[in-house]
Parts: structure tokens; C-alpha cells; sequence
């Protein structure tokens, strides 16, 4: 390059990058020193959780969640009790008293859709009638269309690299677009219910399009919407460029749904929504802070994570179907020597279940299927050894004999790609499903529940008097 002197408006803008360095590694300084000042002043020492008997995340010390409230929606069964002990035992998932697995087998049976019928025993406690049934697909048809001038002015105006982040944000958007936001009724609250599970999948590929376009640098397309359309229908036709997908296609995304569903009182969104509907808040307020848990790793995020790992064990393992390869590299993800430093095989173990997650025993059934269908067995493979594996290292590392199995999130995330559905859609797609499981917990609590949720924290503080700012 050839040489030359400075120009005066070298030095100029020199100088202002100069200081715009400067300025960043002041502030960095000041933060460092802020953090440290909050981490010298803000310590807990582990062991007096268990000089207080604190149950850390509402657990009791057999991992066992505290019993918070009561509710007729559903039941994670995971384990038997004996003499005090924990027994292992093959996974059911309850639905209003029906197991899963027979909802499941009785759409397949039909080759029906069966993630509406779900969200009206989800939400009024009994299968639907077939006329209740088509009348409730109607319902949810006509909701679907967003407000008008919504999609300009709180989508395509305000982008988001976050699918998450747009539908919390959408949903308290809608608060200024109902009459009665915070009508407290049962007719209401219904109302609002059935609105938000019809519109949350329009607003999810509405903000992943323009996504695509704002941050991917491609294009995006906003499909009409078709009225006679089950909601997995619509999904593959607003996502796809060509609005084509098969029924097969359409009725294994609709399965994954109905898996998703719901899920008991104790997880982490569905408690989020009956904490907040307990106070008494608004509906839209409510679905927010629910999806504000969802989008964390430990909850929803799960099965994003999952496929990162999975890509990484692919990169690193040279041999796919050399167990031994695939156990040591296993382990060093448990050592914190690989993966994302968490030292967890993402995917594998539940809070409850133990021997098996039925969720995933019925989506590895379809992955298989799939799998062959479209070239994949290789990777079904590896993900199979993955999970077979897993418990052992678990073990040899951990030294901990807990019995864990592969979890709903394992497998979800490889049906998804192979679907063709982005990584951006995975969590949201578990929002979306589980939207009907949140607003059946909320109208339960708000109508049979009667009390403000509110724990108690046991303060640590000692009395220390106050000092006159001169003398500190």
C-alpha cells in the first residue's frame, strides 16, 4: 500500500477512535468494579441452604417438587413410592385423566389431527364432541388473523433476532387491542384464551419472517392464511416459500404439539403463569412472563441446545458407530472439557421421569420413520447411541447412580429439522403448543385457587446501623 502523510482529518478521526476505546475500557473497568463490589457484599454460602432446610428451586432433597397446589388438568407420572423411597417406573403423561399415549394412538388410528381436540380437553375437562370439535376448529380459524395494522406496527416495525422475544412482546402488544383487557371473568378470560392460542402461531412465523429478512439478510413472505387449515397446516404453509407440505408432514409437526401440550402445574412456565394469574394480573401479562421462562436453556430452550451438542459431538467423534469414541467424548462434555462448559448432556434426564419420558418414547418412534425417509439414519443413529450412553457416563463421572433417560427435548429438535423448521422456531414451537396448557393453569388458579401465591425467604441480613455519608 502506498505510503502517504496524514491528512488533518486522519488525525481527527484517529483521535476519536482514540477515545472511543478509551471510553469502552473505562466503562469496562467501572462495570468490573461495580460486579465487584456486588459480588463482595451478595455471598451465600451453600451450606446454609441446608442449615435452614431451604428447598432450592421448590425441590425436597429427593428431587421431589414441593407440593405447591392441586389441579385437575394433567399428571407427569414418573416414578413409584415406597417406604419413603423412589422407584423407578416407566413414564405416562395424563391429560384430564386420559393417558397420552391412547390420545395419540386414537388421531393416528382416524389419521386425524388431534392438537385441537387436546386444547379443548385441556381447557374445558372432557373430549370434544364431533360437532364441538368442528366448531371449535372455526373458532380458532376466524381468530387467527391478527388486528389490523398489528403485523406493520409491532413486527415488521420492530425486528427481532429472538423469535422468544417478539411473541412476549406481541402478546402484552395485544392488551391495547382487546375492550376488556383486564375483565376478570370466566367469559373473558375464555375468550381471551381461545384468541391467544389461534393468533400465537401467526405471530411466531410473522416474526421469524421478518427475522429472515432484517437479520438473515433474506427474503420473507406472508402467505394468507386459509381457513380451512388445522393450526400444524397453517404453521407448514406460512413457513415454506411454496406453501406445499404433505399431510404426513403437517400430522407429525400436529403430533409434536400435541406432546408439548401440557405438562403439569410444577414446570417452570406453567408455574409462572399461575403465579402471576394468582395475583389477579391480565391475561396478556400473564402469557408473557410464561414465555419470558420458556425462552430459558433449563426450560424450552432445551432442545435448541440439544442440536447444538449433537452438531459438535458429529464434528468431534471421527467413528459414529464406535461406542467407545462416543462414551469418551460423552464424558468430557460431563468433565466440562467439551460442549458449552454447562458439564450437562442436554436432552437426557427429567425432574420426574426416570426409566422413560413417554413424550420422547413416541416422537423416537416418528424420527425413525423419518429418518429413513429422508436419507438420515446415520444421524438417528448416533442420537440413539447418544442416548443409550449417556446414563452411564452419568454415572462414571458423576459417580451418582440416579436413573436418567432421553427427555422430550431430545428428539423434538431432530423431527423439527428434518421437517425443514429452523433452529429460531424450535422453543417457539414448544410456545405455541404449550399456550393451551398456560391458560387452562391460569382460569384453574384464578377460579379455584383463591390466594396470592407467595413463598417465603428466609433473610441472612444481621442489624448493622446506619452511617452518615461523611463517615463512610
Amino acid at each position: 500500500m502506498e505510503n502517504r502523510l496524514r491528512e488533518p482529518a486522519d488525525f481527527e478521526r484517529g483521535g476519536k477512535e482514540m477515545n472511543v476505546e478509551n471510553n469502552q475500557e473505562k466503562k469496562l473497568s467501572s462495570l468490573e468494579s461495580l460486579c465487584e463490589e456486588y459480588r463482595t457484599h451478595n455471598r451465600i454460602p451453600n451450606e446454609k441452604f441446608d442449615q435452614y432446610q431451604v428447598k432450592r428451586g421448590l425441590r425436597n432433597p429427593d428431587g421431589t417438587g414441593v407440593v405447591a397446589g392441586l389441579t385437575n388438568i394433567s399428571n407427569v407420572h414418573g416414578y413409584l413410592i415406597a417406604d419413603e423411597d423412589k422407584i423407578p417406573d416407566e413414564g405416562r403423561l395424563i391429560y384430564r385423566g386420559i393417558d397420552l399415549r391412547e390420545i395419540v394412538e386414537g388421531c393416528i388410528r382416524d389419521n386425524r389431527f388431534g392438537f385441537e381436540e387436546v386444547e379443548w380437553l385441556l381447557l374445558f375437562g372432557k373430549l370434544p364432541s364431533q360437532q364441538q370439535l368442528e366448531s371449535f376448529n372455526h373458532i380458532l380459524s376466524e381468530n387467527r388473523e391478527l388486528p389490523e395494522y398489528f403485523a406493520e406496527d409491532m413486527i415488521i416495525k420492530a425486528p427481532s433476532a429472538n423469535i422468544m422475544n417478539k411473541l412476549a412482546r406481541s402478546v402484552l402488544a395485544l392488551y391495547s387491542y382487546d375492550e376488556t383487557p383486564d375483565d376478570p371473568s370466566l367469559e373473558n378470560n375464555m375468550r381471551q384464551s381461545v384468541s391467544l392460542i389461534a393468533r400465537l402461531p401467526t405471530i411466531m412465523t410473522y416474526a421469524y419472517q421478518v427475522k429472515r429478512r432484517h437479520y438473515d439478510r433474506k427474503s420473507m413472505y406472508f402467505h394468507p392464511l386459509h381457513p380451512e387449515h388445522h393450526t400444524a397446516e397453517a404453521i407448514l404453509h406460512a413457513l415454506r416459500p411454496d406453501m406445499q407440505f404433505t399431510d404426513e408432514e403437517a400430522k407429525l409437526l400436529d403430533l409434536c404439539m400435541m406432546l408439548h401440550a401440557e405438562h403439569g402445574g410444577g414446570n417452570n412456565s406453567t408455574f409462572t403463569s399461575r403465579v402471576l394469574s394468582s395475583s389477579g394480573t391480565d391475561i396478556y401479562s400473564t402469557i408473557a412472563a410464561s414465555i419470558g421462562s420458556l425462552k430459558g436453556p433449563k426450560h424450552g430452550g432445551a432442545n435448541h441446545r440439544v442440536m447444538e451438542m449433537m452438531k459438535e459431538i458429529m464434528a468431534q467423534v471421527q467413528n459414529w458407530e464406535n461406542e467407545d469414541e462416543i462414551e469418551a467424548y460423552l464424558e468430557k462434555i460431563l468433565r466440562k472439557e467439551a460442549g458449552d462448559g454447562s458439564g450437562l448432556i442436554y436432552g437426557i434426564g427429567h425432574a420426574v421421569y426416570t426409566l422413560s419420558d413417554p413424550r420422547a418414547v413416541i416422537l423416537k418412534e416418528k424420527a425413525a420413520k423419518l429418518a429413513e425417509e429422508k436419507g438420515m439414519m446415520p444421524e438417528f443413529n448416533l442420537f440413539q447411541r447418544v442416548e443409550k450412553l449417556a446414563p452411564g457416563a452419568f454415572e462414571r463421572v458423576k459417580g451418582n447412580r440416579k436413573v436418567v433417560s432421553a427427555n422430550v427435548d431430545f428428539y423434538s429438535g431432530l423431527i423439527y429439522q428434518m421437517l425443514g423448521i429452523s433452529e429460531d422456531l424450535f422453543t417457539p414451537m414448544f410456545a405455541v403448543s404449550r399456550i393451551g396448557g398456560w391458560c387452562a393453569h391460569r382460569m384453574e388458579e384464578m377460579f379455584t385457587g383463591g390466594r396470592i401465591i407467595r413463598p417465603a425467604y428466609r433473610s441472612l441480613t444481621k442489624f448493622q446501623p446506619y452511617t452518615d455519608l461523611k463517615d463512610r
